[in-house]
Order: structure tokens, then C-alpha cells, then sequence
């Protein structure tokens, strides 16, 4: 007997313009992990130090959550719930201090629980505080902290499960948003061979048909029902597919994130570097091979000591030794957050940092992007590593003349422009 909602998932999995295929399989999603739980860290700790301040803007908050923001289509949004609006006094985190340390610690307890229990009891313990404005949009930032346990929140993902179970969830309350949960988790499970432990699968899901991109399927058996809904999923898929195919034709110009990694995994070789790729992008296929071809299989281990430092996208390291002489980030189109903390925990953990060069790779319309994000004040510690722009065009023109007679870092640096 035919399963709707197995059908439905099995369409929305080969849709290659659903959140499944372009955020939950994103190789950028998983990355993204680290630095954000890393930004909510110190989130917590300037609130325990009392040096959080009383506003929204340019507050470590408004970095974190930003960087959530920038997620894709999924966490579209995800930042203005945090958005202090001063005629209604919401979210009440900025000027109260009370409500300001319950907030913390309801972070900080998250971030230490390791089971569903005690995860539920910090949230209960903070919805018993009744702060103001401040609901269960929070939950985006425990996603970020427990994936396989907290599954991600907006509005679209709301009416996608109240779509595809019958169910009347209401947006801004706790006790909807815990209601909703354990449906999520059932459904999880019915469906797990489909989806993930990761709850930002089931959510996609969820946000994709909440947003109108597929249709629940009918709540009644009527056939005549159930075949309007499989012609109406059938049009979906294929409107999807001329859509991407449209973006391709658009983007086609553009030098993607793997193709500037190989630029620089190929140039670093040529120039008589030890040369790590980021960990995750070992496999990804280039010129016929694989992107970690020629480079190092395992980092040393005085550069493994933060567990970020191995998903830098590039390293240049001297031949035989651990010292790094290049960090590259690519930023094709991502928030440069997460390179950055990537970048500041290989400077923690690198014996000898002045040796160090830091290289921001991105394409040359972003260059204003990257100078006003650094300009942050959560971004104030980047500047004693003295960071670097490297446009793509001048990698582009100028790789091939530094391979055949370049030595050292030096032609690299003389191609960046200071950001500091």
C-alpha cells in the first residue's frame, strides 16, 4: 500500500532545489557547527563578565546569530527574533540584567547537557522565567549545540508540521514548540531510513512544505485526492529542476569554492609547501582526482589540538615540520565567521603565529562584504593576526607566473590587500 509521506520524502530528497540537496547536504552546513557554538561560548561569557552591553547591535549575539541567518533559506529570518525593538521592549535580554544572566546560563546549561532531560529542564526552567519576548526561536541556537536533539524552529516549519500531521501548533510558546518536538521525533523515527539523527533533515522537510514549495499529502484516502497530489508533487520536481538549471546558466562564471582550494592545494605544491586540505573536502572530485591528492594525509599533531584548525579549506605548511606558513578561507558566498574562528583557533595552537600569514579568498565583489564584517566588534581579536583580502581575480591572473618563478609567501602577500 502506497505511503504518502514516504513519497513525498523520497521526492524531496532528489529534489535538487529542496533544503535537503542545497543546505542539509551543503558541505558548508556542517563546518558552520563549530564556529557558531563557539560564538554562543562567548555569548555566555561576556554575560557572566558583565561586559555583554545593553544592545543588540554589535553585540557577540548579533554575530552569532547573524552567522545562523546566513544558513541558507531554512534559517532565513533566524535573527529577528533577537532584534531589539524598543517600543515593545523585546526581547527583554538587553536591559535587564536579571533576564540577561537567565538567559546565559540557560545557554551555558544547554551547552553542557548531554541528554534530552536536561536539555527540556533548561527549557523549562527559562520559559518559567517569562521573559519578555524571548521564545522558542531560541531554539535555533540549541540546534546549533544539539542537532540530533533540538530540532530547528521558524514559522514555515510550523505550518509544515501542522500541514503534514493535522496538528493546530501555535507560534511563540514553549510548551507549542515541546508539543511540536515530540512529533518530530516521531516522525523521525518512521521514517528514519529516509532522513537522519540530525533534525535539520526532518526540518527542511518541514520548512520546504510549510513554505509552499510541496504540497502535504491529502488527509482523507479519496484516490481522486491522492492523484491531483502526485501530479501536483510531479510539477514541483520538475518546476525545480528548470529553476536550477536557470542558476546554473547564471553562475557559470563563477569560480567555485573547490576549483580556488585546487588553485591554491596546486600552487602551494609548486612553490615546495606540505599542503592540507580541508578534512571534509578530502573527497570532493577535482581535475579528474580527488581534491586531497599530492597534499598530507594527517595534520601534525601540535595543529589538532582544536578541532576546527583540521577544516581550514588550505594550509601551507614547511615540508617536514608543523609550522603553517598559510591559512586560506575561501568565502565563496558564506559568512566569513566561521573562517575566521577557524582561523583564531589555529593561532592559539600554532608555536610560532608571527610566521604566520592569514588569507581571507573570496571573489572580488565581496571585498566590501569582508571589510565591514571584520569591522564587527566581535571581530576586534582578529586583528593581531593581521589578516589579508585575496581576490579571486588576482589568484586567477596571477597563479600560474608565482608557480613557475614565485618563492615563499611573499608574491601571495604582495597580490592581498591589508584588512587591518
Amino acid at each position: 500500500m502506497l505511503d504518502p509521506i514516504r513519497l513525498l520524502i523520497e521526492r524531496w530528497r532528489a529534489d535538487p532545489g529542496g533544503t535537503y540537496q542545497t543546505w542539509f547536504l551543503w558541505e558548508e552546513r556542517i563546518k558552520n557547527f563549530r564556529s557558531i557554538r563557539r560564538g554562543l561560548e562567548a555569548v555566555v561569557e561576556e554575560i557572566e563578565a558583565n561586559s555583554f552591553g545593553n544592545v543588540y547591535k554589535g553585540s557577540s549575539l548579533e554575530t552569532v546569530v547573524g552567522s545562523i541567518a546566513e544558513q541558507r533559506q531554512i534559517f532565513k529570518g533566524a535573527d529577528h527574533a533577537f532584534l531589539w525593538k524598543p517600543k515593545l521592549r523585546i526581547p527583554d535580554i538587553y536591559e535587564s540584567r536579571a533576564n540577561q544572566l537567565a538567559f546565559g546560563r540557560f545557554l551555558h546549561h544547554c551547552a553542557c547537557c548531554s541528554t534530552d532531560e536536561a536539555i527540556l529542564q533548561a527549557i523549562h526552567a527559562l520559559d518559567a522565567q517569562t521573559i519578555k519576548g524571548l521564545g522558542p526561536a531560541a531554539a535555533n541556537l540549541l540546534y546549533f549545540l544539539h542537532p540530533t536533539r533540538v530540532p530547528p524552529f521558524n514559522t514555515a516549519i510550523v505550518n509544515g508540521y501542522n500541514a503534514l500531521t493535522g496538528a493546530k501548533v501555535k507560534l511563540g510558546r514553549w510548551t507549542e514548540y515541546l508539543a511540536m518536538r515530540r512529533g518530530i521525533v516521531d516522525l523521525n523515527s518512521r521514517y528514519r531510513d529516509l532522513l537522519s539523527n540530525d533534525f535539520g533533515a526532518i526540518g527542511g522537510l518541514l520548512f520546504d512544505i510549510g513554505s509552499g514549495r510541496y504540497a502535504a499529502p491529502p488527509r482523507d484516502d479519496g484516490q481522486q485526492a491522492l492523484s491531483r497530489w502526485k501530479e501536483d508533487l510531479e510539477r514541483a520536481r520538475e518546476d525545480s529542476a528548470a529553476m536550477v538549471r536557470a542558476q546554473a546558466q547564471a553562475h557559470e562564471g563563477d569560480a567555485s569554492h573547490t576549483e580556488v582550494q585546487g588553485w591554491l592545494r596546486d600552487l602551494g605544491r609548486a612553490l615546495g609547501f606540505s599542503v592540507w586540505v580541508a578534512s571534509n573536502d578530502h573527497s570532493r572530485p577535482y581535475a579528474g582526482g580527488r581534491l586531497c591528492d599530492g597534499c598530507l594525509d594527517v595534520l601534525p599533531a601540535t595543529l589538532t589540538a582544536a578541532d576546527a584548525v583540521p577544516l581550514i579549506d588550505v594550509l601551507w605548511l614547511e615540508p617536514g615540520s608543523d609550522r603553517v606558513r598559510a591559512a586560506f578561507e575561501v568565502e565563496h558566498s558564506t559568512s566569513i565567521y566561521s573562517g575566521i574562528v577557524r582561523m583564531l583557533d589555529l593561532a592559539l595552537g600554532v608555536p610560532d603565529e608571527a610566521g604566520t600569514c592569514y588569507f581571507l579568498v573570496a571573489p572580488d565583489s565581496r571585498e566590501m562584504d569582508v571589510r565591514s564584517q571584520l569591522q564587527r566588534p566581535a571581530f576586534s581579536s582578529i586583528g593581531r593576526l593581521a589578516p589579508r583580502y585575496l581576490p579571486y581575480s588576482e589568484l586567477r591572473t596571477h597563479r600560474e607566473a608565482i608557480a613557475r618563478f614565485g618563492q615563499g609567501v611573499g608574491p601571495i602577500e604582495k597580490l592581498a590587500r591589508s584588512l587591518t
